[in-house]
């Protein structure tokens, strides 16, 4: 279960370096938003290849940060069912739900996005749009964010086994600024 465990710590890092380096598309996105806005209203200058580069920052900081965004606990659940389940309850049903749902899911997309990207790449594909950019970067991002999905779905349900069994803390506790169930920390 240690070296489980490293593994696990090694994917967390990987996907929280991730998610910072892919906060800053959030950035350049705007920016290159209100660059896009004001040269096309402004100065009547428009640009596909502005427009498109928007879609592939949206894609990164979706795609890319599935990851961070699993392991920080922030992804939607049913909590109308977890909140009522105590701890090692909520565990089991991060685990079942990472077995049977998430991991098949990330897998099945992973695998069938990675020809999807080849053929983009191999064939040189750009986008049909005048001006438009090459298309294997976006598709190679859907390929990417669902390996990185997949890792950290694994580590997670690694870590919640490692809680039942007694080898861990509670992974999905300490990020919870609130509480278990929302409430306001006591002072």
């Amino acid at each position: 279960m240690t070296l489980l465990l490293r593994l696990c710590r090694a994917i967390d890092a990987l996907n929280q370096r991730v998610g910072q380096l892919v906060y800053w598309a959030v950035l350049i996105a705007v920016l290159v938003s209100a660059g896009n806005a004001v040269s096309r209203y402004a100065l009547n200058i428009a640009s596909n290849a502005w427009l498109e580069l928007q879609w592939y920052l949206f894609a990164a900081v979706f795609l890319l940060c599935s990851g961070y965004t699993l392991f920080h606990n922030e992804h939607i659940r049913i909590d109308l069912f977890a909140a009522r389940l105590s701890e090692r309850g909520q565990a089991w049903l991060d685990i079942l739900g990472g077995i049977f749902f998430l991991l098949p899911m990330t897998i099945i997309i992973g695998w069938l996005s990675w020809p999807y990207f080849l053929e983009s790449w191999s064939s040189g594909e750009i986008s049909s749009n005048a001006g438009g950019l090459i298309r294997w970067p976006a598709k190679l991002m859907i390929t990417v964010g669902f390996l990185l999905l997949t890792l950290q779905g694994a580590s997670e349900v690694v870590k919640r086994i490692a809680f039942l069994m007694g080898a861990g803390p509670n992974p999905a506790a300490r990020h919870q600024p609130h509480g278990a169930h929302g409430e306001a920390p006591a002072p």
